[in-house]
């Protein structure tokens, strides 16, 4: 790495080897937030998305001749069937369905377009939807409806935790920038930095985004950003990624810094150290609170 007098100042580290040290000593174990656990916004948009159909699938509930109920309603709003797979928490309109095991005998589906009324209503009735609604196990499709949205929104738990990283470092970069009269940009493309700043970036893949873009009166800082609170292959590969990242840039005239964190590392510390020693810059969010990002931009 490129030792600086910046770490002796602000973490008291006279050399590589106990940056390194430091670094791996104030790994932090989570950086969960409130948001992390239900984006609620996402959620509340899709049920008002739906809300005037759900309200009207509600009137099914109770009914005795349930099919014949929902036949009719699906006559006279054929737009609610659109929302159908959603019902069983599936959000592709397109499916295949084996509907004869002995046979293998197959139905295709297909809740994106005007759809013959009877065949919904068998998929209502075949999974078991329709029962539910009878015999009042549902006594709510709107808040059924907002349940199944939570349920379903836990599968973006994973990519909030690289969202959660990138909005903890903006909140120490754009007080940096204000201070220090810098100009940043998030998600930066190399279109975007050559159309405001006039400087060129070497990427892979048109579509690459860079987390942070940091335009100083020196240099042009390159950001990355991630958190790993365990271990596994993807550390390893992503180390030598962002070697391969900091080689090219450098190339161009930029500054390439990594900012990486978690109790990952901790167990996966070889690939760490590897890209530790061939790259200028890798802080945690302890070296970022103690000023050392701001040392090394100015």
């Amino acid at each position: 790495m490129k030792y600086s007098p910046i770490f002796d100042q602000q973490i008291k580290c006279k050399n590589p080897d106990e940056v390194f040290a430091h670094l791996i000593a104030n790994l932090k174990p989570t950086i969960k937030s409130w948001d992390y656990f239900v984006n609620w916004a996402k959620v509340i948009k899709n049920y008002h998305d739906v809300e005037t159909s759900l309200n009207l699938l509600n009137t099914l509930i109770g009914k005795d001749d349930v099919e014949a109920a929902a036949a009719n309603l699906l006559k006279e709003y054929p737009k609610v069937i659109s929302i159908v797979p959603d019902l069983l928490a599936y959000r592709e309109k397109k499916l295949n369905l084996l509907t004869d095991i002995k046979n293998f005998t197959y139905e295709n589906y297909d809740f994106s377009k005007p759809m013959d009324v009877p065949k919904a209503v068998r998929f209502l009735k075949e999974t078991g939807f329709l029962k539910l609604v009878s015999n009042k196990t549902l006594k709510s499709i709107p808040d059924y409806f907002i349940g199944l949205e939570v349920g379903l929104d836990t599968n973006g738990r994973k990519n909030r935790s690289g969202t959660t990283m990138e909005n903890l470092i903006e909140f120490f970069v754009k007080d940096i920038c204000a201070r220090n009269e810098y100009e940043y940009m998030t998600q930066a493309t190399a279109d975007k930095i050559h159309k405001r700043w006039s400087k060129k970036i070497t990427v892979h893949k048109s579509s690459k985004r860079v987390d942070f873009a940091i335009n100083t009166p020196n240099k042009l800082f390159l950001i990355e950003t991630n958190f790993y609170g365990g271990g596994g292959s993807k550390l390893k590969s992503t180390a030598g990624e962002y070697t391969d990242a900091y080689k090219q840039w450098t190339k161009d005239g930029h500054q390439f810094i990594w900012i990486t964190d978690g109790l990952g590392w901790g167990k996966t510390q070889l690939p760490l150290r590897d890209t530790f020693d061939t790259t200028d810059y890798i802080l945690n969010i302890d070296m970022v609170q103690k000023g050392v990002l701001e040392g090394v931009l100015k």
